[in-house]
Order: C-alpha cells, then structure tokens, then sequence
C-alpha cells in the first residue's frame, strides 16, 4: 500500500482505520485473526473427525450383520496394508 492508503477495520457495524490503531489494539485484532483460523482449522478437522467416524460405524454394522467376516480376514487385511 502506499503511504497514504488507508486500511478500513469494522468492529461492532464501526469502521476504524487499522494505521491509528495502538500496539494494544494491534496485538488485539492479531489475536482475533489467529483465533478465527484455528476456529476454521478446527471445524475442518471436526467435519474430517465426523465423516470418519461414520463411515466406522457404517463397517460396524456391516460386520456386525454378515457372519462371514472373522478376526482372521481383518488381520489379513490389516497385515496386507502394512506392507
């Protein structure tokens, strides 16, 4: 920006200019950014936590209804995807 632009900052419906803020305020509107994008990091990851944790519950049931499923298939599956 050059030096006569200025950045419009709007708390509360009341536009600031971000350039006549003090360290204080500064340091304060910091924090809120940082905060927001660990709160949208987080509500990304939730969204990831949630789908998993329906689909493991999806091959829960699924397993629990087919009989044919045992502890030696999922070990061989398992043993399978770790080489």
């Amino acid at each position: 920006m050059g030096k006569n632009e200025k950045t419009p900052i709007t708390v509360n419906d009341k536009e600031y200019i971000l350039e006549d803020f003090t360290d204080r305020q500064r340091a304060l509107l910091n924090h809120i950014n940082d905060l927001d994008r660990k709160i949208g990091n987080s509500q990304f990851n939730l969204e990831q936590l949630s789908f998993c944790r329906t689909k493991f519950i999806e091959d829960l049931a699924q397993d629990l209804e087919s009989e044919e499923i045992t502890d030696e298939d999922y070990e061989e599956v398992s043993a399978d995807s770790a080489d």
